[in-house]
């Protein structure tokens, strides 16, 4: 129980300074599908370091700042806390705990892992600051029985143009009507010769709608081409175009 107050503690005051270009702990994946029908899904960690590192894990409701003994998420990992010795591997298990959940359509949480890496030998001045790595992934929970396919939903997307929500010029507003989340890295508007281009991408839940920038992109009519890369359960790229409605 110590240790756990140790690592939430350790783990909140590096997580400003948190980015996980230099993580030696690594998720085996982009995302996790959770089926809501399964007991249990496992995810597996790496540690691709040449030195042990503490790990603390934990989930979120999409309130990245929270911390993990003021989350409510109704599911439990194991284990929460542990060491993870140099080139070695660790899995978790994710498990649902039974709360009501919608049942016509995926929820969406996120899995943090953050790396607390061993003080450097010869570190003894009090004033050296150490970083930790947090790694932050979205899980799907997905209900049996869904209609359609996830792979198929991103074609299912409309896309029409509307105001940007600062006023200078226009955005795109992406609305989807399937069960399932579709999460876009990258989004292109084709329009009299020029290639207006959102590189941020975005995600749009089931059944509702969302608004994406799209840098100085302005007059574009109606049945203007839309590219998209959407990601797929796996993280691949499903690639597709589509046209602008009115």
């Amino acid at each position: 129980m110590k240790l756990g107050r140790i690592a939430v503690g350790i783990g909140f005051a590096c997580a400003l300074l948190a980015g996980n270009a230099e993580a030696s702990v690594t998720i085996g994946g982009t995302r996790v599908v959770y089926p809501l029908d399964q007991r249990e899904v496992t995810v597996k960690l790496d540690n691709d370091s040449k030195l042990p590192s503490l790990v603390q894990v934990w989930m979120d409701d999409g309130h990245p700042d929270a911390k993990p003994g003021d989350i409510k998420v109704p599911f439990v990992i194991t284990p929460p806390i542990f060491r993870m010795d140099a080139n070695k591997s660790q899995t978790l298990r994710v498990m649902y705990s039974g709360e009501a959940l919608p049942t016509d359509r995926e929820s969406v949480y996120w899995l943090n892992v953050l790396d607390i890496p061993p003080k450097a030998a010869g570190m003894t001045d009090a004033n050296t600051l150490q970083l930790a790595y947090r790694t932050r992934v979205k899980v799907f929970v997905r209900p049996a029985k869904l209609p359609g396919k996830p792979e198929d939903a991103a074609a299912e997307l409309g896309w029409k143009i509307v105001a940007a929500p600062d006023g200078k010029g226009e955005a795109l507003s992406v609305s989807n009507p399937t069960p399932y989340y579709v999460s876009c890295s990258e989004v292109d508007v084709e329009s009299g010769g020029h290639t207006y281009r959102n590189e941020k991408g975005g995600m749009v839940a089931p059944r509702a709608t969302e608004v994406l920038p799209v840098a100085q992109m302005s007059a574009v009519p109606a049945g203007a081409k839309v590219h998209y890369t959407a990601i797929s359960d796996y993280g691949g790229a499903i690639t597709g175009d589509a046209t602008l409605d009115q």
